[in-house]
C-alpha cells in the first residue's frame, strides 16, 4: 500500500478501533498527572487542555475550535494560548501545557508571554514530546504522526536553551525520558536579578 494512502487511512483505523472497542483514548495529561499536578497549586491555567485538565481547579484555555477533546470538561476561556491577554503581569501561580508548545513556531516569544503572568516564584510546568523520539515512535508502531509540530529538534534542552535567554529560572524537575516519548519541566519563576529589566 502507498505510503500517502497508508497515511491516509490510519488515523482513520484507529477511529474505528477505539469505537469498535469502546476504549477511550487516554489523554497525554493523564499521562504526567501524577508527576506533575502536585506543582500546580493556587491560581492557574492549563492550555490547551483537550478536556482533561491537570486539576478540575485549573483555569481551563482552549482554541476556539478546541484541537482534541478527550475529556469530559469545557473550555472556560478561548484563544490563542500565546496570548493570554486575560491575566495580568504576576498574577499566577501556575502554568501547566502538555503537548501543546511544540505547536508554535515562535516558541521564545511563547515562553515569553507564559512567564509574564507567573507570579515570582510562579511554576511553569511543561510536557511535551520529544520530537525525534516521537518520530521514531510514529515509525516503529504505525501511529499517525501529528503534522502540527514545528521544530525537528524540539526536546527538552531545546525549550531550556530558549528560557535561559528570557530571564532567571530555577528547574525543580528537568526529565528529559518520560513515558514512551515526552519529557517534563517545571521551572520556578525566579524575581529579576537588581538591576536588570522587568
Amino acid at each position: 500500500m502507498s505510503n500517502p494512502l497508508k497515511n491516509f487511512l490510519r488515523p482513520l483505523w484507529h477511529r474505528y478501533r477505539h469505537w469498535r472497542y469502546r476504549r477511550p483514548m487516554p489523554s497525554e495529561t493523564s499521562k504526567c498527572r501524577a508527576r506533575l499536578a502536585p506543582y500546580c497549586i493556587g491560581d492557574g491555567v492549563d492550555l490547551g487542555f483537550g478536556g482533561d485538565p491537570i486539576t478540575p481547579e485549573a483555569v481551563r484555555v482552549d482554541m476556539p475550535a478546541q484541537y482534541g477533546a478527550v475529556g469530559q470538561y469545557q473550555a472556560q476561556l478561548r484563544g490563542d494560548a500565546a496570548d493570554l491577554k486575560w491575566f495580568r503581569d504576576d498574577s499566577l501561580d501556575f502554568v501547566f501545557s502538555s503537548h501543546l508548545l511544540e505547536d508554535f513556531e515562535d516558541t521564545r516569544s511563547v515562553l515569553r508571554e507564559w512567564l509574564r503572568v507567573l507570579k515570582p516564584g510562579g511554576r511553569l510546568i511543561i510536557y511535551c514530546p520529544d520530537e525525534q523520539v516521537y518520530r521514531e515512535h510514529c515509525r516503529k508502531t504505525g501511529w499517525h504522526y501529528n503534522i502540527h509540530h514545528k521544530h525537528a529538534d524540539f526536546s527538552l534542552k531545546f525549550v531550556q536553551d530558549h528560557l535561559a535567554a528570557l530571564g532567571p529560572v530555577r528547574y525543580l524537575v528537568a526529565t528529559p525520558a518520560v513515558d514512551v516519548y515526552g519529557w517534563d519541566l517545571v521551572a520556578e519563576k525566579l524575581p529579576p536579578k537588581p538591576g536588570s529589566p522587568a
